[in-house]
């Protein structure tokens, strides 16, 4: 799946109560965002999906999929009713849905969203062009499309995975260094962003934290080759969304509107278009966690990176090693 989705069911209004498998407050809406994941009368509804596209000029499945649901007792020779979809590229639309979200910061449900931070990350995310020496590529100029954080593409060990190379401690497999900033500071969503800026270097590392570490994390979108919105995906670890934006993050302004008393809590953030989202966690699951663009042609690009958590300080919150008998990929 390359593309979020918008979802209706025809003259259906829907209540959020949950993303992620996480409660929230009532949303009633006539339209659901489904990323890559009151009573009505008897008769036949589609259900119907399609693609929302942020990229200009980016090419992407305009088709629209569609369902039957029929309720007992309804005629199956009568003709269902279409719902209406927003447009393909409504990202008003979508952000108003996002903003709608809140966690439900109840007596039953409390909310605990970090308010001290101890690693203050900012990651740039998007796209890029790798040159191919000697052939040419099916890319603008002969190149190939990649994708990165913070200029890194990520590249997938071969010989061991990076939770077990850490584990064994096996060296080659990866490295440490994934910045905590990006390399260069430029105007991340100008239009005709310089050339020079839109090759990453491809390798394999990774960011370590300790065990408890409050993260509050500022993923940056960038317009390099295209902006597009990305939804990003963190495995081992549910977060806050604090906070988001179009165009650039600003260190003073921003961060005083940052919602800390519901935010929503996902494990999945959709990055505005040429924008900015913030998310805060706890990082006490030790492990070797990817956080990825859950649009399936972004990863195979490279628009991931690793968290390596350590072990806490005593047996029942440290990871435990592997077995001798672990079967091999």
């Amino acid at each position: 799946m390359n593309t979020d989705l918008f979802f209706s069911v025809s003259n259906h209004t829907m209540t959020v109560v949950a993303v992620d498998a996480l409660y929230t407050k009532p949303l009633r809406t006539n339209f659901l965002m489904l990323g890559p994941g009151p009573d009505q009368g008897i008769g036949r509804y589609y259900m119907a999906a399609r693609a929302y596209s942020s990229g200009q000029g980016v090419a992407f499945d305009n088709t629209t999929t569609t369902a039957i649901l029929e309720y007992e007792g309804s005629s199956t020779t009568s003709p269902p009713t279409m719902p209406s979809l927003p447009f393909y590229n409504d990202t008003k639309t979508v952000t108003s849905f996002a903003d709608g979200l809140r966690s439900l910061a109840s007596h039953d449900h409390p909310v605990f969203v970090p308010r001290r931070v101890d690693e203050n990350l900012f990651f740039t995310i998007g796209l890029g062009l790798i040159n191919c020496p000697g052939q040419t590529c099916g890319g603008p100029s002969g190149s190939r499309f990649a994708a990165s954080m913070n200029n890194i593409s990520f590249v997938l060990p071969t010989s061991f995975s990076i939770l077990q190379a850490q584990q064994l401690g096996k060296k080659g497999v990866f490295t440490t260094n994934f910045p905590d900033n990006p390399p260069l500071q430029f105007d991340y969503t100008a239009q005709n962003i310089s050339n020079s800026l839109s090759s990453p270097v491809k390798d394999t590392r990774v960011k370590v934290l300790k065990y408890n570490t409050t993260v509050q994390l500022i993923l940056q979108g960038t317009n390099i080759v295209a902006g597009e919105s990305h939804p990003i995906h963190l495995h081992g670890h549910d977060f806050y969304i604090v906070g988001a934006g179009f165009g650039n993050y600003n260190s003073q302004t921003d961060p005083q509107k940052f919602n800390l008393v519901d935010p929503p809590m996902r494990n999945t953030v959709n990055v505005p278009v040429n924008g900015w989202a913030a998310i805060r966690f706890v990082a006490d699951n030790p492990g070797a966690w990817l956080m990825h663009c859950h649009l399936d042609v972004h990863i195979t690009w490279g628009l991931a990176m690793v968290f390596v958590v350590n072990s806490g300080p005593d047996r029942l919150l440290s990871l435990e090693a592997p077995p001798t008998d672990l079967p091999l990929c």
